[in-house]
């Protein structure tokens, strides 16, 4: 499986709202640890071990 780079959400804009109103009101410490247990649980749902290599070297 290859790692898609491209547009792939639907109502991207829809979801980056439901993204920032899930910060609303944390603090940067709160904020920061919302984002590392997305991060971990989306890396879960993935799986694989290649495609999450991939997004990190993206990511850097």
């Amino acid at each position: 499986m290859s790692l898609i780079l491209s547009p792939n959400i639907p109502d991207p804009d829809g979801f980056y709202e439901t993204l920032i109103n899930a910060h609303e009101g944390l603090t940067k410490d709160e904020s920061d640890a919302l984002n590392a247990r997305l991060i971990l649980i989306l890396a879960n749902h993935i799986g694989d071990r290649a495609v999450l290599a991939a997004a990190l070297k993206a990511a850097s």
